[in-house]
């Protein structure tokens, strides 16, 4: 199963040159060549390589790159480049297991917070752990770990605000 995505990926790219869909050959080149840079950086740095984690990991970035230039090209007017980035990310979206929506997402995150019994800001990079282990490649992290910030800022960490509901009430 290591290589599975890479097959799914080599196998659209074969099918995609036998179409003849330039722009779906273009992209899922773009993704082989990002998944081999990762793959060489790792040997380098003395690992067996990448696995399927890994290349979701790339495909997640690669999203988020192309909706941060979908987002400047369309402040600058240049639509045709926005529908360009837009099909890049529905291609690259094929290959990632289905995300969950923001409700799971937030219900997720609030349900681990409890779980690893987090209190503080400080207790961020515990839980985006935790969350990046028990949902790999199905959710946004970048977006959860601003939602779990926000709910650990919230929750009375040092910062003077009383606990809010949902957080374990201890009455003497």
């Amino acid at each position: 199963m290591r290589d599975d995505l890479r097959e799914r990926i080599n196998a659209a790219l074969k099918t995609a040159q036998e179409q003849g869909d330039k722009r779906r050959c273009a992209t899922l080149r773009l993704i082989q060549t990002a998944v081999k840079d990762r793959e060489i950086a790792a040997r380098e740095s003395g690992k067996d390589g990448v696995d399927d984690h890994d290349v979701i990991e790339i495909l997640q970035k690669m999203i988020r790159q192309r909706e941060v230039s979908a987002e400047e090209f369309e402040t600058g007017g240049q639509l045709d480049l926005v529908e360009q980035e837009r099909v890049e990310q529905d291609i690259i979206r094929e290959f990632l297991p289905a995300q969950l929506s923001e409700d799971e997402m937030r219900a997720l995150c609030e349900e681990t917070v409890k779980d690893i019994d987090a209190h503080g800001l400080r207790d961020i990079g515990r839980c985006m752990n935790e969350l990046k282990s028990r949902y790999p490649g199905k959710m946004d992290f970048v977006q959860a770990s601003c939602v779990v910030k926000d709910m650990l800022r919230t929750n009375g960490n040092g910062n003077g605000h009383a606990p809010q509901g949902g957080v374990e009430d201890t009455q003497g």
